[in-house]
């Protein structure tokens, strides 16, 4: 542009004085457009850098080792996935067996996000007697599996390649696999990246919440204190499988602190409203513990969701606390003071669900 400028400016001046007229002013060319042009290519070669820079960070950023489509979906064919369902359709080949004559069954990935004394525990072993789904617990319960972005990344590479070993896998035509993961568990610490990692591998997200956040409150407590006091036998147990262990656990009564109680419900509020924020642009589906209780169809639409055939889902577990709530608090009647009137008033409702 400032070349063009120059050149024209003297074309001007050689119309307006004539060819052999001297000007008014030399016009110093040379001296000032070897600068300019110097200038110039410095100032398009740092453009140049800042944006290689700034692609080279977003990639960085972004594709996280992402575990590829290993079977190409073109040789195992994908006529049969209606077209906005195929980026969650893969073909995964693991390293530690193979998967014969099901390599090209196709496999879908689920994560499901919750919070301590949900039903989560309750809700997995539903999943995981389905012959097809594989739902492989709380893998970042253990700290280092999660100290910082690169080793969660590593190991949901190897869940998502069916190389996590557990209990709950199946077998090599598995249609469903995916973990459960805690909202205390990393996930909220690394949120952008690992929003990234679950859109660019097709990985679905099930929200598991308990709508009566004051039962939840009742049972993380009594949890709590079974930690120490370790009731059946000397042993610690989250979830049982008999009628008289849930009997000796739902003696304790929990005494509930009136003063902390709004501030508790508040902050379970928000950090569930927060992770549905933060995980909205990924295809998810949001499920209540009372809804799976009370709605026979909730666990059907699940098994839509993962893509699986239809069938009635079972568990051993056996639920711990089925008193009405004024029988399993001590100190019921502060706990109904402070909470009526309030937007949590709802809670206080004695009916099971």
């Amino acid at each position: 542009m400032l070349t063009y400028y120059v050149l024209s400016s003297k074309l001007n001046m050689n119309a307006q004085f004539g060819k052999n007229s001297k000007w008014p002013l030399q016009f110093p060319l040379r001296p000032l457009l070897v600068p300019s042009i110097t200038l110039l290519s410095l100032l398009i070669c740092y453009t140049c850098m800042n944006q290689i820079s700034l692609e080279i960070e977003t990639t960085r950023n972004t594709k996280l080792s992402v575990p590829s489509k290993q079977k190409d979906e073109n040789t195992c064919g994908t006529n049969f996935v209606r077209r906005d369902e195929i980026p969650y359709i893969h073909f995964p080949q693991p390293k530690t067996y193979n998967r014969g004559e099901c390599a090209c069954t196709p496999v879908r990935y689920f994560v499901i996000i919750s919070m301590q004394r949900s039903g989560s525990g309750w809700f997995e072993t539903l999943l995981n007697s389905h012959p097809n789904i594989s739902s492989n617990g709380e893998i970042f319960s253990v700290t280092d599996r999660r100290t910082n972005i690169s080793s969660i990344i590593n190991t949901l590479n190897v869940v998502y390649n069916l190389d996590w070993l557990s209990s709950a896998a199946k077998n090599e035509c598995t249609a469903a696999f995916g973990l459960k993961w805690m909202l205390n568990q990393g996930i909220t610490d690394y949120n952008r990246d690992v929003v990234n990692y679950l859109k660019l591998n097709g990985v679905s997200v099930i929200f598991l919440f308990r709508r009566n956040l004051l039962r939840r409150l009742v049972s993380l407590l009594a949890n709590d204190y079974d930690r120490q006091a370790k009731q059946l036998n000397g042993t610690h147990k989250a979830h049982v499988h008999s009628k008289e262990e849930a009997e000796i656990l739902a003696k304790f009564k929990p005494k509930i602190n009136p003063s902390a109680l709004i501030p508790n419900l508040n902050f379970a509020e928000k950090t569930i409203n927060d992770s549905l924020h933060s995980f909205q642009s990924i295809r998810h589906m949001i499920l209540y513990y009372e809804d799976i209780i009370n709605k026979e169809e909730a666990l059907f639409k699940v098994q839509e969701f993962l893509g699986v055939p239809k069938m009635r889902l079972v568990s051993r577990h056996v639920k711990i606390h089925t008193k009405p709530l004024p029988k399993q608090v001590t100190n019921w009647g502060e706990i109904w003071k402070t909470l009526n009137g309030t937007r949590y008033a709802h809670f206080l409702n004695h009916a099971d669900y």
